[in-house]
């Protein structure tokens, strides 16, 4: 398993890291069942801190990708639809990336999603 973070991004180091699982999940590198590198294991191969690796970990156990146990590390959880998932997760961040890059404000993309989603209008100006 490979995992690579951009330290010039503005993206969170463990926000990348979660990244990097969620494309291995929707690439199907990653299945149910399967352990995760340990914290400080792959917090030395990608040389950051094993705190940084852990926010990564339990940002991906929030959303319910994986299991974190004490003794037996990150688990990738069985979930129907956690490739798809997986997938939405990775192309949401990837927006957001864009959007911060573009200078668009939170609300502003909350707007755009709200209009996607048939929820409401956004309030943008030109």
């Amino acid at each position: 398993m490979l995992f690579r973070t951009d330290p010039s991004s503005p993206v969170p180091l463990g926000e990348q890291i979660a990244a990097s699982v969620r494309a291995a999940l929707a690439e199907g590198a990653l299945t149910a069942g399967e352990r995760l590198p340990a914290a400080r294991t792959l917090a030395d191969s990608l040389d950051v801190n094993v705190h940084t690796v852990l926010r990564g970990y339990q940002r991906l156990r929030d959303e319910g990708l994986i299991e974190l146990r004490r003794g037996r590390g990150a688990v990738v959880v069985e979930m129907e639809g956690a490739r798809f998932r997986a997938g939405l997760l990775t192309r949401v961040a990837e927006l957001a990336s864009e959007a911060r890059r573009l200078g668009v404000t939170e609300e502003e993309l909350l707007g755009l999603v709200r209009l996607a989603l048939g929820n409401s209008s956004p309030s943008l100006e030109a």
